[in-house]
C-alpha cells in the first residue's frame, strides 16, 4: 500500500512539473508574438499617416527597427551662451546638500533647461520657464508628458534626410539665410522642412510637432555659419556640409510644468521649495542672440533688418537694461519658496560694455540677506564666450538663501 502511495504521488509530481514547464514556455511564445504583432501595427500606422512630399524625389528609407537611442540629441547638446551645462553637478551637488524637504523645483530663466533637467532626478515637480518661443518649444518637445509616435518621427526625419537636393527651390528661409547663415543649399533644405512640418501639424500633436521643430533647431546649430548665436554670421566662403537630422532623446520623469512668461509676473502666481534663478546679467539680449530660431519656430515670417537680419525686438528682458536691480530686488519679493538659489558670473568688470553686468555682486548679495540667511559658493570657470572680451580669475557664484516662508 506504502509503495503504490509513493508511487502514485512520484508520477503526479513529475506531471505537475511538466505541466507547468509547458504552460510557461506557451504563455512566453504567446507574448512575445503579441509584442512583435503590436511593432508592425505601430509601423504601419506611421506609414499610412504619411503626409506627400508634394513630388519630391525621396531615396530609400533606413531599416524598419533600427535602434533610435543612437546618435540622439540630449537636451544640453546645442551651443547657446550661459549654458549651465558644465556646471549642473555642481549646482545640484550643493542643492542637495544645503536643502531639505525639496519637492518643487522652479527654474524661472531657464535656457537650456540643463539646471531643471538635472533637477528632475532628485525632485518630484518642475516648474520651467523661458521667455524665448523656440526654448518653450524645445521644453515642450524634450519635458512634456505625452505619449508620441517614435516611429512616425524618425520615418519623417529619414524621408527629410534622403531627399533630392537638386530638386528644392527657393523659399523664405534661403531668400534671407542663405549664403549668410546656411549655405545656399541647406538654407533650401531648411525652409522646406520647415513648411512641411507645419503642413503635418494637424495630424501630429502638441509633443510630435515640437519634436519635429526641435530636432531641426539641434540640426541645423550643428551646420550654423556662426560663433554660437546669430547676432552676426561668419562672413567668409560657406563649405558645404550635409545636414542629417537626428532625434532628440525626450525625459520620463517627474511632472513637469512649462510656461513663457515674464518671470517676475511668473513669481507672483507659483508656490515652489525653491526657486532657481539665472537672469541676463547684462546687455545682449538672447531675442537678438536667438532671433532666427524665433522665426523658424514661429514661421510668421517677419520683414527682417540690418546685416544679421532680425526682425522688431520683441520680449526683450528688463535684466539686459539699467531698471535690472529694481527688477531683480521685485522679483527677490514676490518670491513664495523656501529657498531661493542665483546663479551669477563676476563679468562685471568686463572691458566691454555689452558683457559689463548690469547689477552688481554686493547688490545681489544685499538683496538677498533682506530674504534670509545667504551662503555664498563659488567655482573657478571658462564659459561659453562669443566674442573678444577676456575675462580674468572668471568665477560662477551660487547664492543660495533660506527664507522666512
Amino acid at each position: 500500500m506504502i509503495l503504490i502511495y509513493r508511487i502514485y504521488f512520484k508520477n503526479t509530481n513529475k506531471l505537475c512539473s511538466h505541466f507547468i514547464i509547458m504552460s510557461f514556455a506557451c504563455f512566453c511564445r504567446c507574448f512575445i508574438a503579441v509584442f512583435f504583432l503590436m511593432e508592425i501595427c505601430y509601423f504601419c500606422k506611421s506609414i499610412n499617416s504619411n503626409v506627400m512630399f508634394e513630388n519630391k524625389k525621396i531615396s530609400s528609407i533606413e531599416p524598419l527597427f533600427e535602434d533610435f537611442s543612437k546618435q540622439r540629441f540630449n537636451i544640453e547638446n546645442r551651443r547657446y551662451i550661459g549654458n549651465k551645462a558644465k556646471l549642473t553637478d555642481w549646482i545640484i551637488s550643493i542643492i542637495l546638500k544645503e536643502t531639505k524637504n525639496v519637492k518643487i523645483f522652479a527654474d524661472l530663466f531657464a535656457g537650456t533647461a540643463s539646471v531643471s533637467y538635472a533637477a528632475s532626478r532628485y525632485f518630484k515637480d518642475i516648474i520651467v520657464n523661458d521667455t524665448l518661443f523656440a526654448n518653450n518649444t524645445i521644453y515642450k518637445a524634450f519635458f512634456k508628458q505625452e505619449k508620441w509616435n517614435k516611429y512616425l518621427i524618425q520615418t519623417i526625419l529619414d524621408k527629410y534626410n534622403n531627399l533630392d537636393l537638386s530638386s528644392l527651390e527657393d523659399n523664405y528661409f534661403s531668400i534671407y539665410f542663405g549664403d549668410k547663415f546656411f549655405d545656399k543649399i541647406n538654407s533650401r533644405l531648411i525652409g522646406f522642412i520647415r513648411d512641411d512640418i507645419e503642413k503635418r501639424k494637424p495630424e501630429l500633436n502638441e509633443k510630435e510637432y515640437s519634436i519635429l521643430l526641435t530636432c531641426l533647431i539641434y540640426s541645423i546649430d550643428k551646420i550654423a555659419n556662426t560663433v554660437g548665436h546669430f547676432d552676426a554670421y561668419i562672413k567668409k566662403s560657406i563649405q558645404y556640409k550635409k545636414l542629417n537630422l537626428r532625434l532628440i532623446n525626450p525625459i520620463e520623469g517627474p511632472n513637469f510644468s512649462i510656461f513663457r512668461e515674464d518671470a517676475n509676473i511668473l513669481a507672483e502666481k507659483i508656490n515652489a521649495d525653491l526657486v532657481y534663478i539665472d537672469p541676463p546679467y547684462n546687455s545682449r539680449q538672447y531675442n537678438r542672440f536667438y532671433h532666427l530660431y524665433e522665426t523658424l519656430v514661429k514661421w510668421d515670417r517677419p520683414k527682417l533688418y540690418g546685416t544679421a537680419l532680425k526682425p522688431i525686438a520683441e520680449n526683450s528682458s528688463i535684466y539686459c537694461t539699467v531698471k535690472a536691480k529694481h527688477a531683480f530686488q521685485l522679483l527677490i519679493e514676490d518670491i513664495k519658496a523656501k529657498y531661493i538659489v542665483v546663479s551669477y558670473n563676476n563679468t562685471y568688470f568686463s572691458k566691454s560694455n555689452s558683457s559689463e553686468n548690469k547689477i552688481k555682486l554686493e547688490t545681489i548679495e544685499e538683496i538677498l540677506n533682506n530674504k534670509g540667511k545667504t551662503k555664498i559658493f563659488e567655482l573657478s570657470h571658462k564659459f561659453f564666450n562669443t566674442g573678444k572680451t577676456e575675462f580674468v580669475n572668471h568665477k560662477e557664484l551660487l547664492f543660495l538663501t533660506e527664507t522666512d516662508e
